[in-house]
């Protein structure tokens, strides 16, 4: 069992200090005085009842009372006297005479005046507070410094460990699991990321069994980088190494090392290589490293301070440097692969880079039954049915899709979550927020309904546009309408696909220009997104006969604030956009007027219900040919394979070259850009 750290601070030790040495001061020779009045002492006097008086330091008077005038005093009505009366009272007789009475701040000259008229010697005392005159000195300091240290600890980490204090600015603040402490995340937890997972376990087993892979002449790996888009489960891989392995694991973000102070991210980079080494074999993990590991030599001109190359360099030496690091394996997170310095994603630094990509549909399929088990939901849930319901979610959005159709499912007084409350859900996070009390008149709502049934209208009568799921007009986040679909999940897409899906995006606008001979800005996302479809094709995708085969596209972003090309072929590349989009919204418009009837039929009928599905655009235009031809095709190509598999034995030559092939494509498939494929793959909402 680990020991409970001692949690008392030495500054509590100056806390008791301070307040003694206040308290000393307030209470030092204020033994036996009591405060009077001046006329009181003049009252006295008269009676011939005071014993001495003294004038301290021209400011206040100090007396004592004889016998006379202890007993006038006791004798006396006069309200002041008896307070004086019951000072004495509380007193041993032997000590009545005895007790000093003090008048503070008098003048001087007038009691000096009616005390001699009364025969009274005065006599004159000038004392000296040294501690008190030293401590109105030192006091103003003492705050100071203390306002100055709580500062400091503040913009130095606030208590944390390792960077609580000002002296320790430069100790690195990862937390560490060791000793049994875990994430409570196993790789039981992680589902749908088997490649990733795979390798991740590969790392986990070599600090577990060194010999099984030793004995063969292999060495463990040095870094492993986990790539992807956010939400994809890269830092949860990450906690279930650190909840499965057995050995310390450091965790902490790039940002820790950032600080406004200059050399302090290199030293906490030493200063953790310098931890993970002394407890080794231990494993690092730097969450966001794209923080620190941009590329260095780029935009200098805009930042002058260097404090982030320095960290760079520090973790470049480190990781593989004049040095040994040996038992210490680096894992790092980023979504900007693209970013990041070439010197850090060379082998020997980060020997794998482990690309975790969205989920497909058994990913989603996976995903969906670990977050699915906390929730109560109704017999017979088709989880096949939500994972094809949800292209283009990621593990993240899932596990947001399940909490909120629980939410749903509790505002509607369920007792338990059913299919409708995850389509809600759904309808949710990808639309909005629904709002049925937002003013829209009659006539704008028209616009709407006829809006969104040219869409409807086109992507059924296109072959190779997204199959529908719901047409809507009831307003959405910032959208008036709305048109769902649910696209194909393809691994590469043609020329004719994302031109059907152009022209679908156009039958909104189409539709308004038909019907009213008027258009409206309700189509600026439909605008924006074929503008991004119609650049891609032509400038990256090399899909436009005009330009040719080319892409002008750089995944290292060398060329972000420069054109890579003339201006002569910007004028070019512009026309063929221009050019591109003008054919296909005259292709909606041609469409749409050979089908003006049943485009009408359909607004009307959204107009009537707000919302209509899949199966009334079949009762008004018919079941789509394709999609049997389609259906038809996959089951051809599903039995041919299976067929196939049957046949062919197992050769290990085979099996290497397939391997070998595969690993080929998947380097080919991350060579385009993520986010324009997922412009041109998916189309969740069309306004």
């Amino acid at each position: 069992m680990t020991k409970n750290k001692n949690n008392f601070s030495i500054y509590w030790i100056y806390a008791i200090l301070g307040v003694g040495l206040i308290a000393f001061q307030l209470f030092m020779g204020k033994k036996d005085h009591s405060s009077v009045k001046i006329q009181s002492l003049l009252e006295i006097a008269d009676e011939s009842g005071v014993k001495n008086v003294v004038i301290i330091n021209e400011k206040s008077v100090e007396f004592q009372l004889n016998s006379n005038g202890v007993d006038f005093v006791k004798k006396s009505d006069n309200k002041d006297l008896k307070d004086i009366a019951k000072t004495i009272k509380g007193s041993k007789e032997s000590d009545k005479t005895n007790i000093v009475f003090e008048i503070k701040q008098v003048d001087q000259t007038y009691l000096s005046q009616k005390l001699d008229d009364k025969g009274i010697t005065v006599e004159y005392e000038e004392r000296i507070d040294y501690f008190g005159t030293i401590l109105s000195y030192l006091l103003p300091f003492v705050i100071i410094i203390a306002i100055w240290i709580f500062v400091m600890r503040r913009m130095s980490g606030g208590g944390a460990s390792g960077g609580g204090q000002i002296f320790n600015i430069g100790k690195s603040k990862a937390r560490v699991y060791e000793n049994g402490k875990t994430t409570n995340v196993t790789f039981s937890d992680v589902a749908g990321l088997e490649g990733a997972k795979e390798e991740i376990v590969e790392i986990v087993e070599f600090l577990k069994n060194p010999s099984k892979y030793t004995e063969l002449g292999a060495k463990i790996p040095k870094g492993a980088l986990l790539v992807g888009p956010p939400g994809t489960g890269k830092t949860l891989l990450a906690k279930a190494v650190a909840g499965e392995a057995k050995v310390p694991f450091f965790s902490l973000s790039g940002s820790d090392f950032v600080e406004m102070f200059v050399g302090v991210g290199a030293s906490r980079v030493r200063d953790l290589f310098k931890q993970a080494k002394e407890k080794s074999p231990a494993i690092i993990f730097i969450d966001e490293i794209d923080a620190i590991g941009r590329a260095r030599g780029k935009n200098n001109g805009f930042n002058s301070n260097d404090e982030r190359e320095n960290t760079l360099n520090q973790l470049l030496t480190e990781m593989d440097g004049f040095g040994t690091n040996s038992g210490v394996i680096i894992l790092a997170a980023t979504n900007r692969a693209d970013v990041l310095d070439g010197a850090l994603m060379r082998a020997g630094r980060f020997d794998r880079q482990i690309y975790v990509d969205m989920p497909d549909l058994n990913e989603r399929k996976e995903i969906f039954e670990v977050h699915l088990k906390p929730l109560k939901l109704e017999k017979d849930l088709d989880v096949d049915f939500l994972s094809k319901q949800t292209p283009g979610f990621s593990g993240a959005d899932i596990a947001n899709l399940c909490n909120e159709a629980a939410l749903i499912a509790a505002r509607n007084d369920k007792k338990q979550v059913e299919k409708q409350d995850f389509l809600d859900a759904v309808d949710r996070i990808v639309g909005g927020l629904e709002k049925k009390n937002k003013i829209i008149t009659p006539s704008e709502k028209k616009a709407i309904a006829f809006h969104e049934a040219g869409h409807a209208t086109v992507s059924w009568l296109l072959e190779h546009a997204h199959p529908l799921v719901k047409v809507t007009i009831v307003p959405r986040g910032q959208s008036l309408g709305a048109a769902w679909y649910l696209p194909e999940e393809r691994s590469i897409t043609t020329t004719e696909q994302i031109l059907d899906e152009m022209c679908s995006a156009l039958g909104g606008r189409a539709a308004e220009e038909l019907i009213f001979g008027k258009i409206s800005t309700g189509a600026l996302s439909d605008l924006e997104k074929v503008t991004k479809q119609a650049y891609a094709m032509v400038s990256i995708y090399g899909l436009n006969e005009r330009i040719g085969n080319i892409s002008y596209f750089d995944s290292r972003g060398a060329d972000m604030f420069t054109k890579p090309y003339s201006d002569d072929r910007a004028r070019v590349i512009d026309e063929e956009v221009s050019k591109m989009i003008e054919k296909q919204y005259e292709r909606a418009l041609d469409l749409l007027s050979k089908n003006k009837e049943k485009l009408t039929d359909l607004a009307n009928k959204l107009l009537s219900n707000e919302v209509i599905f899949k199966e009334d655009l079949e009762l008004i235009f018919g079941k789509r040919e394709w999609e049997a031809e389609q259906k038809e095709s996959k089951e051809k190509l599903s039995t041919q394979e299976e067929e196939k598999l049957s046949l062919v034995e197992p050769v290990e030559s085979v099996d290497d070259h397939t391997e070998v092939k595969r690993e080929e494509k998947k380097s080919q498939e991350k060579k385009p850009p993520s986010s324009n494929t997922e412009e041109i793959n998916e189309e969740d909402l069309n306004d």
